[in-house]
C-alpha cells in the first residue's frame, strides 16, 4: 500500500507486548554456515517455538517459496502461515515490520499500520541484509497495510514501549555512528514520535556483554505493566555484566511514565555465564529479559540452569499472575546472539 496513506507522530500508538495480539511473526532459519550446532538441529528448535506458540496465537513465517514444501511437512497441523518473503536471517525482532495503531482521519477507530525502519545488520557486522531490509515492505503489502518508513536504523530489539508514549531505548545503538552517523538524542526522539507515536524517550547507556547489537534494550529492562518493568541484574562484581547493568539500573530510578508516575523496577537475575570457546561469541548474551509475551503466554528463555531458570520463571510468574509463563530452552538461538524475543515479532489485533 502506498506509504502516503500512512499516518504519522500523534496520530499513532505503540501498543504494548501484553496487548491483544493476532499474530507472532518470525524468519525461518535456511543459512548452514550461521548455526555451529547445524541447520537441521535449529529447524528442529524453531519447529518447536512453534508448536509451543501456535494455541496463542497464529504464528506467520517469513520464507522463500522454495523453502515452504518443506516446511508443511515439518510443521504439521500447527496454527502457521507461510508468506513468500525471502530472508538473510531469523532475526525477526530487528528487521521485522513493527505495527503501530493509526488513528483513521475523522474518526475515533483504529487501523493497524507497519513502521518500517532501515535495517543494516547492526551496523554493517553482518552482510548480506538487503532481503532482511526488505521484510517491512513486504510484510506490510501481504497484509495490505499502510507503511511509514524512515531512513534511520532502528531495530525492533533496540527499543521497549509501555503502550502509552514511553519508550527505552541505549545510547550505545541508537546513536552507534555504524547505524545513525548524524544522529544526536534530539533528532532521534523526534524520528522515534514520528513513526511510533510515542511521547518520551529514556535513554540508558551500554548492554550486556556477548551483545554483538551493542546493546538491546530487550536483554535488559523490559515492561510488564504501564507503570513496572523487570530489569536484568547483577550482583557478582566480577562479572562482565556487572557495570553496564548497575549503571543502567541506577539510571532507572529516574524512569517515570508519561504522566509523570514513578515507574516499579522489578530485579530479574542473570543466569551464570554461558560460553562458547572458539566461537565468534566466547560469552554468549544469555537474559532472562529476552521473554515473548503472547496474549496468555509468557515464554521465557531458560539455559539448562534450574535453580536460576526456577527464580526468574517465578519473578515473571508474579508479574503476569494470569498468564502460561512456559519455560523453552534457548541455548541453540544463543549461538548467534539471541534467544525468544530476538527472533520473533508480534502483530497486534484491533
Amino acid at each position: 500500500m502506498e506509504e502516503k496513506h500512512a499516518q504519522s507522530g500523534d496520530k499513532l500508538r505503540w501498543p504494548a507486548e501484553w496487548e491483544r495480539q493476532d499474530a507472532v511473526w518470525i524468519s525461518w532459519p535456511h543459512r548452514e554456515e550461521l548455526w555451529r550446532g547445524g541447520l537441521t538441529r535449529l529447524e528442529k528448535r524453531f519447529t518447536e517455538l512453534v508448536h509451543v506458540l501456535s494455541p496463542f496465537a497464529q504464528v506467520r513465517i517469513n520464507a522463500a517459496a522454495e523453502l515452504h514444501p518443506r516446511l508443511k511437512e515439518q510443521l504439521g497441523g500447527n496454527n502457521y502461515a507461510l508468506y513468500d518473503h525471502p530472508t538473510d536471517d531469523v532475526w525477526c525482532r530487528d528487521h521485522g515490520g513493527i505495527f503501530t495503531f493509526a488513528q483513521l482521519q475523522e474518526q475515533k477507530k483504529f487501523s493497524l499500520q507497519v513502521a518500517d525502519w532501515t535495517f543494516n545488520a547492526w551496523g554493517g557486522q553482518f552482510p548480506p541484509w538487503d532481503k532482511d531490509n526488505d521484510i517491512p515492505r513486504r510484510m506490510a503489502d501481504s497484509l495490505s497495510l499502510p507503511r511509514l518508513s524512515s531512513d534511520f536504523v532502528l531495530e525492533g530489539g533496540a527499543i521497549e514501549g509501555n503502550g502509552d508514549g514511553l519508550l527505552i531505548t541505549t545510547e550505545a545503538v541508537l546513536l552507534d555512528p555504524n547505524r545513525n552517523p548524524d544522529a544526536t538524542r534530539a533528532t532521534m526522539e523526534e524520528e522515534l514520535h514520528r513513526m511510533l507515536g510515542t511521547r518520551s524517550v529514556f535513554w540508558l547507556g551500554s548492554g550486556i556483554t556477548g551483545d554483538d547489537t551493542g546493546g538491546h534494550i530487550d536483554d535488559m529492562v523490559r515492561f510488564v505493566q504501564r507503570d513496572a518493568v523487570v530489569a536484568a541484574t547483577e550482583t557478582d562484581s566480577h562479572s562482565l555484566h556487572y557495570r553496564a547493568l548497575a549503571e543502567n539500573n541506577e539510571r532507572l530510578q529516574d524512569l517515570r511514565t508519561c504522566d509523570g508516575e514513578r515507574v516499579e523496577v522489578v530485579p530479574l537475575p542473570m543466569p551464570a555465564p554461558l560460553s562458547c570457546p572458539g566461537w565468534r561469541l566466547e560469552q554468549l548474551p544469555a537474559s532472562y529479559a529476552n521473554f515473548l509475551i503472547c496474549n496468555d503466554c509468557v515464554l521465557v528463555p531458560t539455559f539448562a540452569q534450574p535453580k536460576a531458570d526456577d527464580r526468574a520463571m517465578g519473578i515473571l510468574r508474579e508479574c503476569f499472575p494470569s498468564h502460561h509463563v512456559i519455560g523453552f530452552d534457548a541455548r541453540d538461538f544463543l549461538i548467534e546472539g539471541g534467544a525468544i524475543h530476538c527472533i520473533t515479532q508480534q502483530q497486534p489485533g484491533i
